[in-house]
């Protein structure tokens, strides 16, 4: 007998396909250990004796299906798995959005469904609520406070359901979803092992619409951020050096989000999207860092954090490419200044490769960032 439990791993995985319908088996380590969710899908594709342990209701039944091959091969619901969705009151919200179960299987559809799948997975893990049946429907217009201040994550699908302008809007767009933290609404995409590509007349687009959708759900005015997701910094050390290489500036990811937060999927970003969940996360990390009279605040003739006994200080703790470019590029045409970046381990590699002899790297732990800001695990599935 499988007991359905919050918090389990079972529990877990039927919650995460409630949203996405369809997930890489190759992502499976997003959840936890790879090799037992690896097992447990396995167990599941067979017939099993569920309970309900709030209920005592029993269903037996075969819950999961494997299907695909090599990197697209996928997990979903067996069809007469479905009725267990009734335990975690997903059941309705599924079959609408899948059109009752019929998930397409083309090479195009499961993509994206696998960018979507691992981003859910990776706010899951960092305690942002995935469950669309359990938040607020979004509104069309108007300006009011109907999204909760608790972090969030609305998936790209259900955004463009609002109407059929919207729709259009956004059709072509790569954005997954977007996070409501607060006072803030991030853009999420997910490149995974490619430099991140786009139309940028379709993510300008697509940046409006979150933005009226924004204010009509949040009060919130400006959406100029987005989180980019992918397998490694390495990844975004390509993305960096894409941009540079794009003459259109209006085809440029950096033209429609003046910031780009780079986060790896894996469990560091997950550490780093709860703290992007921080309010005003970004301001109470440069004020621990450095006394007033040294900061810039955006005033200097280019952007730098504080200048501190002739040294001009950057900080990359906010993981932002975009900024990074920005600075780069002002570097370049600057000479005899003696810069310093601050940046977590994990970013060394990527910084000296993108910023070369420009600037001499120093190195701050996140869990001090995390103590900091009073970051804490909210075990938001776990109950």
């Amino acid at each position: 007998m499988i007991y359905v439990r919050p918090g389990s791993q079972v529990h877990r995985l039927i919650t995460l396909l409630s949203v996405v319908g369809d997930f890489p088996i190759q992502s499976l380590g997003l959840l936890g250990n790879e090799r037992v969710y690896k097992v447990l899908v396995n167990k599941l594709n067979t017939k099993q004796d569920f309970q309900n342990p709030d209920t005592g209701e029993k269903i037996s039944c075969r819950l999961l299906n494997v299907c695909g091959k090599g990197k697209w091969k996928s997990v979903r619901f067996f069809k007469g798995g479905i009725p267990i969705l009734r335990w975690i009151g997903a059941e309705e919200y599924y079959l609408s959005a899948f059109a009752g179960h019929d998930i397409p299987g083309d090479q195009d559809h499961r993509d994206r469904f696998h960018r979507v799948g691992e981003a859910v997975a990776m706010c899951m893990n960092a305690d942002i609520e995935i469950r669309a049946y359990l938040l607020p429907q979004l509104l069309q217009t108007g300006y009011s406070k109907n999204i909760p201040d608790e972090p969030s994550l609305y998936m790209a699908k259900d955004i463009k359901r609002i109407g059929q302008t919207e729709l259009n809007k956004t059709c072509f767009s790569r954005m997954v979803g977007a996070i409501f933290a607060g006072r803030q609404c991030l853009a999420v995409y997910n490149t995974r092992d490619a430099a991140m590509k786009w139309s940028g007349l379709g993510e300008f687009k697509t940046q409006q619409n979150l933005k009226s959708i924004a204010g009509a759900n949040a009060q919130i005015n400006a959406v100029d951020s987005a989180v980019l997701l992918a397998e490694s910094d390495s990844v975004a050390l390509e993305t960096l050096l894409e941009i540079g290489k794009n003459r259109r500036k209006d085809n440029r990811f950096d033209s429609i989000f003046r910031h780009i937060h780079a986060v790896p999927m894996n469990d560091y970003g997950v550490r780093l999207l709860r703290l992007f969940c921080v309010s005003d996360w970004k301001e109470k990390i440069l004020d621990y860092l450095f006394d007033p009279s040294e900061r810039s605040y955006n005033h200097g003739d280019f952007e730098y954090d504080a200048f501190i006994d002739g040294i001009y200080v950057y900080s990359f703790l906010d993981c932002d490419i975009a900024r990074l470019q920005r600075f780069r590029s002002a570097l370049s045409h600057q000479t005899g200044l003696t810069v310093e970046i601050l940046c977590y381990p994990q970013q060394t590699s990527l910084l000296q490769a993108y910023i070369g002899r420009l600037a001499s790297v120093k190195v701050i732990e996140l869990a001090q960032i995390e103590e900091e800001l009073g970051v804490k695990r909210r075990n938001l599935y776990d109950r």
